[in-house]
C-alpha cells in the first residue's frame, strides 16, 4: 500500500480529502476510518497520528468548510456594498453557490451532527461565517422603524433557514425531487416576499 501522503508530510490533508470524497458518496456516517485511510494510501493506524476518530476527522472537514464559507460570504457581502439590500441578497446567493461547489464540506458542516462547539477553532470560524449574514441583516433592518424591527439574529436566521431549505430540497439533487423553478429563483423570490413583508421592498419592485 502506498504511503505517499505520509511521506510527503501532508497526511492530515490527504485524510481530510479522502473523508470529503467519502462523505459525498456515502454520507458522514457511511464510511469508516479504515476506508478513509485506504483512500489516503496509509494504514488505519496512521490516522490516529492526526485524528482521535472519525468524528474528529469530520470536524476538521467541517472547520475547513466554514473557513471557505466565511470567505465566500464576506466576499459576497463586500461585493454588494454600499447597498445594504444588494449585500443581503448576495449573501443568500453565496449560500447556494457554496453548497453546490463544496458538497462534502457542506454535509460535514450541516448534516454530520458535529457540534460547532466541538472545538474553539470550529466555533470561531462558524460564528464568523454566520456573523456575515447577521451583519447584512442588521444593516438592512436599520430602514425598519425601531418598534417594528426584528432582532438581526432572528432576521438572519429566517433567511438562513430559507436558504438551507432551498439547498436541501432543490439544489442538491434530492432523489425524486424536481424543482419547479431554478433554486436561485426560488430563493430570490422567497427573500423578496420576506423583505416586502418587512416593508423593505415596495410591492411593485
Amino acid at each position: 500500500m502506498s504511503k505517499r501522503g505520509y511521506h510527503h508530510g501532508n497526511l492530515r490533508e490527504a485524510l481530510v480529502e479522502a473523508a470529503l470524497k467519502l462523505i459525498e458518496t456515502k454520507g458522514p456516517t457511511g464510511f469508516t476510518l479504515s476506508e478513509a485511510a485506504k483512500q489516503a494510501g496509509v494504514t488505519p493506524a496512521a490516522v490516529y497520528r492526526h485524528f482521535d476518530g472519525r468524528e474528529d476527522l469530520i470536524a476538521e472537514a467541517s472547520r475547513q468548510g466554514y473557513e471557505i464559507f466565511a470567505e465566500l460570504m464576506e466576499y459576497a457581502y463586500e461585493k454588494g456594498q454600499p447597498s445594504a439590500l444588494a449585500s443581503f441578497e448576495s449573501t443568500g446567493r453565496a449560500y447556494l453557490a457554496f453548497a453546490r461547489r463544496y458538497p462534502g464540506h457542506y454535509v460535514a458542516m450541516f448534516e454530520s451532527g458535529i457540534s460547532i462547539n466541538r472545538s474553539p477553532e470550529l466555533a470561531f470560524v462558524a460564528k464568523r461565517a454566520m456573523g456575515v449574514l447577521e451583519r447584512a441583516a442588521e444593516e438592512l433592518s436599520k430602514h425598519i422603524p425601531a418598534d417594528k424591527r426584528p432582532p438581526a439574529s432572528m432576521f438572519s436566521a429566517h433567511i438562513w433557514a430559507m436558504s438551507h431549505g432551498v439547498v436541501e430540497l432543490f439544489a442538491r439533487g434530492s432523489p425524486g425531487t424536481i424543482s419547479p423553478f431554478p433554486p436561485e429563483e426560488l430563493l430570490e423570490t422567497g427573500i423578496g416576499i420576506y423583505l416586502r413583508g418587512l416593508g423593505l421592498i415596495a410591492p411593485d419592485e
